[in-house]
């Protein structure tokens, strides 16, 4: 009996709740409609204006990849290395110790947000004057950059990415592709990839070491044309004994080179053998197509709270009908104002 009690009451609930829905229904729906409505008109009048004065514009975000082999940074290697660089202090304060499982992905996301990488960026491409900033240059400077570039590391396939978002395609394109290469430059700096190092500076000792030696053949060359009749040259100097000195130099000159032609084909083999610690597989291209704002999404929002609110704004009439009618509610209202 109590159970059909209260199942009546709900009934009676629900059907006043329809009741009042069914009375405020023209004000549902010219509200939920003049929402609906302007929400469209305010997403083609943001189309119409240009980017940097629309309300909504249309956002770019160019991205770049690269491949960074996580399996390399084992946890000794890693520290020595982070210490060897000077980065050790500072790693630490950002949670990148080998004890923590720190990785090169998660070196290259510090990186990022390091005060000198965004400095780079700022002074490169005039981040103040771009976006007009007044106050607190330098920390809005590197908060701005930093809210509008964005990294992310896929453990499935090791790969990076680094975008940056803005109105400008070109211009975040070009802010993208800048910082790939402060990132991989980094890298090179802390001296991670070994096999990398060691190929570009037995290249650099290789040309040097070949200059030597094309620069003593000539010079003996020069020896051979100033050989004078008596046995010395012009100087007097003896023939022989510059002769028998350069053909040493010479000699010695020919051994490091061959030394070092093998150590570098070496280090080629390894390197084909072995997956580089940083890699760019692709730079960022000017998008075509922007990655937000979407508009159908922000019209389907405002119908909606329009709806929502128009029903709540549908009961909240009614119940002030409900306390006008009254005659209680309305002396105590009397009541309490006086």
């Amino acid at each position: 009996m109590h159970a059909d009690k209260m199942q009546e009451i709900n009934d009676v609930g629900l059907i006043d709740l329809i009741s009042i829905i069914v009375r405020r229904r023209f004000l549902i729906i010219i509200l939920t409609c003049i929402a609906m409505f302007g929400s469209v008109v305010f997403s083609i009048l943001s189309l119409i204006i240009s980017p940097d004065k629309s309300p909504f514009p249309n956002l770019y975000s160019p991205q770049s990849n690269m491949l960074i082999n996580d399996s390399s940074s084992t946890g000794g290697a890693f520290s020595s290395m982070l210490n060897s660089s000077g980065l050790g202090n500072l790693a630490s304060l950002a949670g990148l110790s080998s004890s923590s499982g720190a990785t090169y992905s998660s070196l290259a996301l510090y990186l990022l947000t390091t005060n000198s990488f965004l400095d780079h960026i700022v002074e490169n491409f005039q981040i103040i004057q771009h976006y007009k900033i007044k106050s607190f240059e330098r920390t809005t400077s590197r908060n701005l950059v930093k809210k509008k570039m964005s990294s992310k590391f896929d453990d499935s396939t090791g790969v990076f990415s680094i975008s940056y978002t803005d109105i400008d395609p070109i211009f975040a394109q070009a802010i993208v592709n800048f910082a790939t290469k402060q990132l991989e430059k980094r890298f090179e700096e802390i001296g991670i990839d070994k096999n990398k190092l060691q190929k570009e500076n037995l290249e650099r000792n290789l040309t040097n070491t070949l200059d030597e030696i094309q620069r003593l053949e000539q010079a003996s060359q020069r020896l051979m044309r100033g050989l004078g009749s008596t046995g010395r040259l012009a100087d007097g100097t003896s023939f022989l004994l510059e002769s028998t000195r350069l053909e040493l130099e010479l000699e010695a000159q020919k051994t490091v080179y061959t030394e070092l032609k093998t150590q570098y084909e070496l280090t080629k083999v390894k390197m084909a053998s072995e997956t580089p610690v940083f890699q760019i597989l692709e730079y960022a291209e000017v998008p075509d197509q922007k990655s937000g704002p979407s508009r159908g999404t922000l019209c389907i929002i405002v119908t909606f709270a329009a709806f929502f609110f128009s029903v709540f704004l549908a009961f909240l009439l009614n119940a002030i009908d409900n306390i006008k009618k009254d005659p209680e509610a309305m002396a105590k209202l009397k009541g309490t104002r006086s």
